[in-house]
């Protein structure tokens, strides 16, 4: 895979089933260079794999799709070029789409009611003249800020209290009803003259959409009871909130009134993530993190899928808090059944599917070398959403215990782009511990230059899914090393909490055993030519690893936790975050950074770092690019204007081809391949 190979990268969405259970609906997007955006519309898979899946929407980006649970209406969420995403509807049955919302800042998710009649839907509120909501007043002409929280800002959102995200409910329109006529004249006048919301609305030709909540926080999660009565959400409105990471469970009426907690009686301080009402209302099941007495103690806190009776009482853990990590991705629940949920598992670099019943049951269902993005289940059918080695993402149904393939949208990334293999290894780290990953080695006999890659988290995981950096590197004749150190996600707590103010101890230890084993297993890879890079944590460790081993030709340190001090007032996690990991006293803090050991870096090192990120701030590469030059190490700073945290992930297509450029470019200088010699790239180092 080459970087002109991105828009081949075809991304799936958790599947949308049929109540009658013959086919499911999802969105399928990629990256675009024409447009510099994400595109993609959403595509019927039936069951029957004799009828292939098909194309529904024509849309610039449609995502989320939702069938109503009578099965006659599709709802989803369209961005326009430019715009933000509103949500629409369509007939199940196909028609053209019909608009429901004209949000400012866009709808973000949204839920169905039982009886298909209303949705409930999530949208950030502006402050009044903010974001656009003045004309002719810009971001530079907004009123003063005055900030006195610590959770003020968010990465990839921005400032947060001016802008909560509150939820709404409409009541969807009869699709077999007349177009309404837009107003003209004399009609138009009259409709600008009022200020009343809801007769705008009208106006437009749009449903009233009634706001549900208000206070000045994040409402997430929104899903309606079983009877329609109650709109179940997650946010924090508990005392000092501002000092804890916990979130809990609300309840709201659908038709309007002040929100009530749901707690178990038993329950002490954690962050939930979701919760959902079982099919039959007697159960509510809902996913959390345990943060210990302090309500802060988030470190590599397995997410647990919890019970507990809808009409309120203890809560009883269903998976395993030590073992099962259900946040994969984002702490998902979907219902099947009366009174069953399906969870995603993060597990030794895969993602697994499981089924807990209320009463404490449950089973595998799909587990394998693959990662489970996705699941919806009606009738006795199941789909799910996955992506492994050779696919970015498709679909497939569970029968009889066996997956049957519906789709193949990575096609064409295999026959014109080319996947390498990757080749699992376990390697005894130095005392002992066994340390899992993977090696990408390009075709033939070599030597290979070594790329050692570290993951960001911590407490996340490589996996066996195609992964668009590693084959991009392999392509140009690198031999990639990625495993999953101590600190990391899927191994259990104990795995990802043996780093807590320990940062840079047996997790370096680990993936420099990695590497040496692989280097000892696979005679092409060269132990003479050896780069290092990370992002995130994995900046972190890449900056702490050249300043303790200097073995290595080059490195690359990206979006990197590189200062814990100064992470503290800059980041928007830094009020918790460091603390946490690293502990608070300054001699113990200085014992991880790798700002306290820079002058002990000689390693050439490209520093890459985006305008917009909050989470590893720019100051962050920033001071360590000036350290670097300063003590006259070869280093170069690459900055991307206008992205955040999440560059290499979502960023524009044209900046995401642009970084494979420069690093390519920048290995191409200190370890050169056959495919790999720099001519093509941008320069790196003025």
């Amino acid at each position: 895979m080459k970087p002109e190979h991105l828009p081949l990268l075809k991304s799936v969405s958790a599947p949308a089933v049929h109540p009658d259970g013959t086919r499911a609906v999802v969105s399928v997007t990629r990256p675009d260079f024409d447009g510099d955006a994400y595109v993609g519309q959403l595509w019927s898979v039936p069951q029957d794999p004799e009828r292939p899946a098909r194309r529904l929407t024509r849309g610039f980006r449609d995502t989320a799709p939702a069938f109503s649970p009578d099965g006659r209406v599709l709802a989803f969420v369209r961005s326009a070029p430019g715009g933000k995403p509103q949500l629409y509807v369509v007939e199940a049955a196909g028609g053209e789409p019909q608009v429901l919302t004209d949000r400012p800042l866009g709808v973000s998710s949204f839920a169905w009611s039982p009886d298909s009649q209303r949705l409930v839907f999530g949208s950030r509120q502006p402050d009044d003249g903010r974001y656009g909501t003045v004309d002719g007043v810009g971001a530079g002409g907004e009123d003063a800020r005055l900030i006195t929280s610590f959770k003020y800002r968010m990465n990839g959102v921005g400032y947060l209290q001016d802008q909560p995200l509150q939820l709404f409910v409409l009541d969807v329109p009869d699709l077999g009803d007349e177009p309404r006529v837009q107003p003209a004249g004399r009609a138009l006048k009259d409709s600008h003259d009022s200020h009343d919301a809801g007769h705008d609305a009208a106006a437009k030709g749009l449903p009233d959409a009634r706001q549900l909540t208000s206070a000045a926080t994040d409402h997430t999660g929104e899903s309606f009871s079983s009877d329609g009565r109650w709109v179940y959400f997650v946010a924090a409105l508990h005392d000092k909130s501002d000092e804890d990471l916990a979130a809990g469970i609300y309840r709201v009426a659908a038709d309007g009134g002040e929100p009530e907690p749901v707690q178990a009686s038993n329950a002490g301080p954690q962050t939930v993530l979701a919760a959902r009402e079982s099919r039959d209302g007697k159960w509510l099941f809902f996913t959390a993190q345990d943060l210990g007495v302090s309500g802060l103690d988030f470190v590599a806190k397995n997410t647990v899928l919890h019970v507990i009776p809808a009409a309120g009482g203890e809560a009883r853990a269903l998976s395993d808090a030590e073992n099962m990590d259900v946040d994969a991705p984002g702490g998902l629940i979907a219902l099947r059944g009366k009174d069953a949920a399906l969870v995603l598992n993060n597990a030794q670099g895969t993602v697994e599917l499981l089924e807990f019943s209320a009463t404490g049951s449950h089973a595998l269902l799909v587990h394998g070398d693959r990662v489970v993005t996705g699941a919806g289940a009606a009738e006795d059918s199941l789909f799910i959403s996955f992506t492994d080695a050779a696919t970015a993402g498709d679909v497939a149904c569970l029968n009889q215990g066996q997956l049957r393939l519906l789709t193949d949208f990575s096609a064409a990334l295999r026959t014109e782009a080319g996947i390498i293999e990757p080749q699992a290894l376990v390697v005894p780290s130095s005392d002992g511990h066994e340390v899992h990953g993977w090696v990408l080695a390009p075709p033939g006999k070599g030597p290979h230059p070594v790329l050692l890659n570290i993951h960001g988290g911590p407490f996340s995981q490589y996996t066996v899914a195609l992964f668009d950096e590693a084959q991009v590197y392999a392509e140009a004749g690198y031999a990639v090393v990625m495993c999953n150190p101590r600190g990391s996600a899927g191994y259990g707590q104990t795995h990802g909490r043996a780093i807590k103010e320990r940062m840079g101890t047996v997790d370096m230890q680990d993936v420099l055993a990695f590497l040496d084993g692989a280097l000892e297993k696979f005679s092409a890879l060269d132990a003479g030519a050896l780069g290092i890079m990370g992002g995130s944590y994995g900046g972190y460790l890449t900056a702490w690893t050249i300043s303790q081993d200097h073995r290595f030709r080059a490195a690359i340190v990206e979006r990197g936790f590189l200062d814990p001090v100064s992470f503290t007032g800059s980041s928007d996690i830094g009020w918790f975050f460091g603390g946490e990991y690293t502990g608070t006293l300054p001699e113990q803090v200085a014992a991880q950074s790798p700002m306290a050991t820079i002058t002990q870096v000689r390693t050439p090192t490209l520093v890459i770092h985006s305008e917009d990120d909050l989470r590893c701030p720019v100051e962050q590469g920033q001071r360590y690019f000036t350290a670097l030059k300063q003590q006259g190490v070869d280093s170069a700073f690459l900055v991307f204007p206008g992205e955040d945290h999440e560059l290499s992930r979502s960023g524009t297509p044209h900046h995401r081809r642009q970084r494979f450029e420069h690093i390519l470019a920048w290995w191409a200088r200190h370890l050169p391949t056959a495919s790999d010699r720099g001519g093509q790239h941008p320069a790196v180092g003025t």
